[in-house]
């Protein structure tokens, strides 16, 4: 039988089954943690996601005798685009069995999208902003992944490369133990650092003092420090609110660190969580009837697994050791939290500050991923 595509309407009904089939695809896969149900439904949802303000989206289903067999969406970002100067559509949420008339069918039904609103390439994997998962696995299918980052089987690339797709960027991974100490040239890095810029590290009392203090600054902060970084999405206040009410009201203040000058002004930031893994798979990606409690005891329970999220140093900063203040805080609470491990989350491969930082700290890299670019 042949492959249909059906476009999905951006309706919680609809959206439920396009999200469904992403989870139901791996079940069974020892290393697939899926993502909030809630979250990428809402996502999508024009209401919901204010990235929409500057983004347009459709998303496609590939049924084959009326069974699903994958799904994908296109997005155009208007902002980066303008940005770039390059006419592109994005795809992302990507998901297929191991069959290329599908696959094509899929692809084809994002490049004609992109086309018909004049797109001149097509890039992904990709979200609406660097907020969403980005970057298809290519290295690491045995490891168990992390809620920021996607999973794929290892037959996904291949298909991407069959299309004539070429790599445009590429990210790697790396799983870091959390030493029981602070290392001594990291300690005195810190010292020298503070004193010299006469930066100091705040104590959060509160979540409230969190949002109401450093929302706003701090996802100011994260636009200046990223905006040169591939394919990024400046946020705008309206998707700064949204990012302050959906999740700085429940992360653990032990995981955060915001560093000041002497006028009380926010120069970094290092924001990192609970590694939610297990806690994911154990629900299914439901929050209910039981998934809080799993997520629940991942945060406030034994976990031996953080979470790198975040790292953003102000421009005139960057360079200059003051990474150094972050490690020098966070390694003692990771350590008052129990954490022996910590997953880096992608970072861009020609970052070399960032890899850098590493070499402190035995690790090793463990995953590795890109996105795939093609003239339409």
């Amino acid at each position: 039988m042949a492959v249909e595509i059906i476009p999905i309407k951006p309706t919680r009904k609809e959206l439920s089954k396009f999200v469904s089939f992403g989870i139901d695809h791996y079940k069974g896969n020892p290393c697939y943690v899926p993502p909030l149900r809630q979250d990428d439904i809402e996502t999508l949802l024009p209401e919901k996601n204010p990235a929409f303000d500057f983004c347009e989206a459709q998303s496609f289903m590939a049924y084959r005798d009326g069974k699903p067999v994958g799904r994908i969406t296109g997005i155009i970002n208007s902002l980066v685009n303008e940005r770039t100067g390059e006419p592109t559509v994005r795809f992302g949420f990507i998901e297929f069995i191991d069959d290329a008339e599908v696959v094509d069918a899929l692809m084809d039904a994002v490049e004609n999208w992109g086309k018909e609103k004049g797109m001149k390439h097509i890039v992904g994997p990709m979200g609406f902003t660097d907020m969403d998962h980005e970057g298809m696995l290519t290295y690491g299918y045995d490891e168990m992944g992390t809620m920021a980052t996607i999973y794929n089987y290892p037959y996904y690339p291949a298909h991407m490369e069959r299309r004539g797709m070429t790599p445009d960027a590429k990210w790697v991974e790396y799983r870091i133990e959390v030493p029981e100490e602070v290392p001594e040239k990291i300690a005195k890095i810190a010292d020298l650092v503070a004193r010299r810029f006469k930066l100091s590290v705040p104590v959060l009392k509160s979540r409230k003092q969190l949002k109401e203090r450093y929302g706003i600054p701090l996802f100011r902060l994260i636009n200046e420090a990223y905006d040169k970084l591939y394919g990024y999405s400046p946020l705008t206040e309206r998707q700064m609110r949204h990012y302050i009410d959906q999740y700085l009201g429940i992360l653990n203040l032990n995981d955060i660190c915001v560093i000041v000058d002497e006028k009380d002004e926010l120069v970094g930031v290092g924001i990192s969580v609970a590694n939610f893994s297990k806690a994911l798979r154990k629900s299914s990606g439901k929050l209910f009837p039981f998934g809080w409690w799993h997520l629940l005891k991942a945060m406030k329970g034994k976990n031996d697994t953080v979470d790198l999220l975040l790292v953003a140093i102000k421009a005139e900063y960057q360079g200059k050791g003051v990474n150094a203040l972050l490690f020098s805080h966070l390694i003692p609470a990771y350590n008052r939290s129990g954490y022996k491990f910590a997953e880096s989350n992608p970072e861009l491969e020609d970052n070399s500050n960032v890899q850098n930082q590493w070499q402190y700290f035995p690790h090793r890299q463990h995953r590795r991923r890109q996105v795939y670019k093609k003239a339409l």
